[in-house]
């Protein structure tokens, strides 16, 4: 450092702002809310009672009465929005379930809205692994490749079926081509123009997604990387897909796995005007909540590191499984 710089840094008078929790407060730019937390709940079809999932600690299947009664828990602290997957007892090649008036998700959504009416979000997965045999995210064709056409088509029947159960979101989450276009124009035409659409935009072929297919029964064959983002790619792809959903008529980008992508989050935010949701993945929470079962560090402290760094990419609402334990810590 030359002796001008030294000489205009002594004349500096040295900042004394203190660091109380108050003052913290007040400059802290990003702010972690339980109303920008979204809860994912898992509703398997003929369950008995809630069953612990091995792989993910802390999170449970549940049926139709526990759900609700972890929905109750989670308004007390001021969460009200809930991604939903379903499991349904049976799974085919078709995905007959998926689109069935009375099968899991649809019945879920039309229960949970039933009784707890506005207020809550009600955002159910619009995909179809947990549908089929084979766990991918669409039909098969006779080489055993996933059909993008057929599977929009059944995606657009999908997405009536929930609006017409109740959803105040669908979430399509296969990244099949033009899948938000097809969407909205089958609900646009069905009377469900209010339904909106919260597109994962952004869906890597993660590592971090097996103890989520534990919890909905995936035994997936093969891998997902024909059909969705390859982490080694440049943001450019990740752009370049969420300015198709845009275009198409998504009303919310999806990130997904969020920690992972923090890059891709902060590019979304600073290149559309539309939100950006970001998903804090099973593999993400797991290995937080293992590490921290295992004395290794803090669950809290680490849930509120990362949360705040996905916000602070960009991310308008993030969905985590630590949710209820994070808003718990905040209204305690």
């Amino acid at each position: 450092m030359n002796s001008k710089a030294e000489s205009n840094l002594d004349s500096v008078r040295p900042r004394r702002l203190r660091r109380t929790p108050a003052i913290r407060s007040l400059l802290s730019k990003t702010y972690i809310h339980s109303n920008n937390l979204i809860l994912p709940i898992f509703i398997k079809e003929g369950l008995k009672n809630k069953t612990p999932i091995p792989s993910m600690p802390g999170v449970f299947q549940h049926n139709t009465k526990s759900a609700e009664k972890l929905i109750e828990d989670a308004l007390e602290v001021g969460i009200f929005s809930f991604a939903l997957f379903g499991i349904p007892d049976k799974k085919d090649l078709e995905g007959k379930n998926a689109i069935d008036p009375n099968g899991v998700l649809q019945s879920s959504v039309s229960s949970i809205k039933d009784k707890f009416q506005d207020a809550v979000t009600v955002i159910p997965d619009l995909c179809l692994d947990e549908f089929l045999i084979h766990g991918h995210c669409g039909v098969l064709n006779s080489k055993n490749q996933v059909d993008n056409d057929a599977t929009v088509a059944i995606y657009a029947e999908m997405a009536v079926s929930l609006a017409e159960a109740g959803a105040d979101m669908v979430a399509p989450s296969g990244m099949m081509d033009g899948q938000v276009k097809a969407i909205r124009q089958a609900l646009d035409e069905n009377g469900h123009s209010d339904c909106s659409i919260l597109s994962y935009s952004v869906k890597f072929a993660s590592s971090a997604y097996g103890p989520f297919r534990d919890a909905v029964e995936v035994n997936l064959t093969g891998d997902r990387k024909t059909y969705q983002q390859d982490i080694q790619r440049s943001y450019q792809d990740a752009l370049w897909e969420a300015q198709l959903d845009e275009a198409e008529g998504a009303d919310i980008l999806m990130v997904k796995p969020a920690i992972f992508n923090l890059d891709i989050i902060n590019k979304l935010e600073a290149a559309f005007n539309l939100p950006i949701f970001a998903y804090q993945v099973s593999g993400e929470y797991s290995m937080i909540k293992t590490c921290a079962d295992a004395g290794y560090i803090n669950y809290t402290d680490t849930m509120y590191e990362t949360l705040n760094s996905i916000f602070r990419a960009g991310a308008t609402a993030v969905l985590t499984y630590g949710a209820l334990d994070i808003a718990r810590h905040l209204n305690a």
